[in-house]
């Protein structure tokens, strides 16, 4: 789904809610189709290799998570203050002194190998994991040289929103280790820090019922995005989150707040999570037993239509038409644009910093996800468990396999633990100091301690935390209580699926995409799309239709 989170969004989301999931496409499309030996998983396959789910009790945070009922989703703890006791989940050093390497993608700036962070984390793990982070802008590119070559590191962190680049499914079972022999059932207990991550997303990590990945930053929670608003400047008028429930409340609300003259709109870009609010699924939907596309669904126009003329109404901020993206921040700090879709991770503590800098009463809200029509049940889609997946090297012995895994229990313990402080801030004293109850990085911490180095091979599921700003904390996390009960698991949730680079291209729709693009910014019409739309079909649209029907749903059913 090409309107889904990608790798900068999740830096974002990583920097601001503890461990936060980032969607990522629920098609992992790699190359080969049929010919693949890995795919989708079988209902009664996957049950026999995924893991036991064990969760801990070693951290109690300040905000329990509250459940969504019969949907299987439940929102991410939060924490107003640091953990001040540090309780450790690991007992002894985890490693036997091997040696190993280990990539990951970096966005930032690569810390000199062999660092006091490094030494310190060898030292805890008690192996010496040589880390070498790859710039995270050409990653996609970097490990497919690595894969043809067949120089794979011993640990590797292959975000799954590339999946069709790394052919990760034609590398599970010849390039990466299966683990299920390590991991499956009961056997993950071994490990209990790993034993406490989601099912859901273990799932994520399976390719033709075989567990191979380890998942990072996983949440039982995970959604596209919200439709943001200035609350501070909404209440101010009166107005409440509750108060729309509906498209036309929606639309209303934009004609009352816009005043084009002051400089003022109501609206930035709001369609790729707003639209699924009409009930647009993922990508597929079962109707009468047969598979449809979102592009042959009625109320995927019905959304069309209502974005186009949004539009052209005149509540639009003129640079969110013209595609300019990267002032949208700017834009919602400054109070020139009121409401705005975004990933959840932009909900965080530097957002708070950052508004409240240009308005010192600047407060970030969402409107609670409701039916367009406002008669109906509000639903919507829930992402995949994590999107972050690491993969040991087939290899290696089943000896540096078991002590890898014993590395990533120590690495996947729970917030405000005292290996997660470790992982995370490195030494007291050296690399950070408490300030105010909060782990505080010192120079030499800002230079060395990369918070997405270590987490990229392991990490504990997520929390929400800002820590100095609980009224972030509080607020995102009554949103996600109050809406958790809506979200629903769409058709192939979690599965991996392996298409032929022809299929992975019908399945981007790159051309029908361009041109949904150019509708919702008022440049096209419904028409246009419709007639896209229909040429897509015709040239592979149908065919991959076809494709995941017998390939997918009639061999292996909704994965649900």
């Amino acid at each position: 789904m090409s309107s889904q989170l990608n790798r900068r969004t999740f830096i974002g989301t990583a920097a601001s809610v503890a461990g936060a999931a980032a969607m990522a496409p629920l098609l992992s499309a790699c190359g080969g189709g049929t010919q693949q030996k890995t795919g989708a998983n079988t209902k009664s396959g996957l049950k026999a290799a995924l893991p036991a789910y064990v969760p801990s009790t070693a951290v109690k945070p300040d905000i329990p998570s509250v459940s969504g009922g019969g949907n299987g989703a439940a929102t991410d703890p939060g924490f107003l203050r640091y953990p001040t006791d540090q309780v450790a989940t690991v007992s002894g050093v985890p490693g036997k002194g091997g040696s190993y390497t280990a990539v990951t993608p970096l966005w930032g700036t690569v810390p000199p190998a062999g660092n006091s962070f490094y030494q310190a984390m060898n030292k805890a793990l008690g192996v010496n994991l040589a880390i070498k982070p790859a710039d995270g802008n050409n990653y996609n590119t970097i490990v497919p040289t690595m894969t043809a070559a067949r120089r794979l590191p011993d640990w590797i962190q292959l975000p799954a929103w590339w999946n069709n680049a790394f052919n990760t499914g034609e590398l599970a079972g010849t390039q990466l280790a299966d683990l299920t022999p390590y991991l499956a059932g009961d056997k993950v207990k071994k490990y209990p820090n790993l034993a406490a991550l989601p099912t859901g997303a273990w799932q994520t990590c399976a390719w033709g019922d075989r567990i191979y990945g380890i998942p990072c930053f996983s949440t039982n929670f995970s959604l596209a995005g919200a439709i943001f608003h200035r609350r501070d400047i909404l209440e101010a008028k009166g107005i409440t989150a509750d108060q729309v429930k509906s498209a036309d409340d929606m639309w209303n609300l934009g004609k009352e707040l816009t005043d084009a003259k002051r400089g003022v709109w109501a609206f930035d870009d709001v369609w790729t999570y707003l639209s699924l609010f009409w009930g647009v699924p993922a990508q597929w939907k079962l109707v009468d037993g047969k598979l449809v596309h979102k592009y042959e669904l009625p109320e995927f126009l019905e959304a069309m239509d209502w974005h186009y003329r949004l539009a052209k109404s005149g509540f639009m901020h003129p640079d969110a038409l013209a595609g300019d993206n990267a002032a949208q921040g700017t834009r919602f700090y400054s109070g020139k644009v009121l409401i705005a879709g975004g990933g959840l991770g932009a909900w965080n503590l530097a957002d708070h910093q950052s508004g409240t800098a240009a308005d010192k009463n600047y407060r970030r809200g969402a409107f609670d996800i409701f039916a367009a029509d406002g008669k109906g049940t509000p639903s919507i889609f829930l992402g995949p468990s994590a999107s972050m997946i690491s993969y040991l090297n087939k290899r290696l012995k089943p000896a540096q396999i078991e002590e890898l895994l014993s590395v990533a229990n120590y690495l996947a313990a729970p917030y405000g633990s005292r290996e997660y402080t470790m992982v995370n801030y490195g030494v007291e004293g050296v690399h950070y100091t408490m300030n105010n109850g909060v782990p505080t990085a010192t120079k030499e911490g800002q230079k060395f301690v990369q918070a997405t180095t270590y987490p990229f091979l392991a990490s504990p599921t997520s929390v929400v935390s800002n820590q100095g700003a609980d009224v972030v904390t509080k607020d995102y996390s009554g949103w996600a209580a109050a809406n958790v009960k809506y979200g629903y698991k769409p058709l192939f949730w979690n599965v991996n699926i392996s298409l032929s680079q022809s299929l992975a291209n019908a399945a981007a729709a790159q051309s029908v995409e361009d041109t949904i693009k150019d509708c919702y910014h008022g440049k096209k019409k419904v028409s246009d799309v419709q007639a896209a739309i229909s040429s897509w079909k015709s040239s592979s649209g149908d065919r991959l239709t076809q494709w995941m029907t017998t390939n997918v749903l009639d061999k292996v059913g909704t994965g649900q």
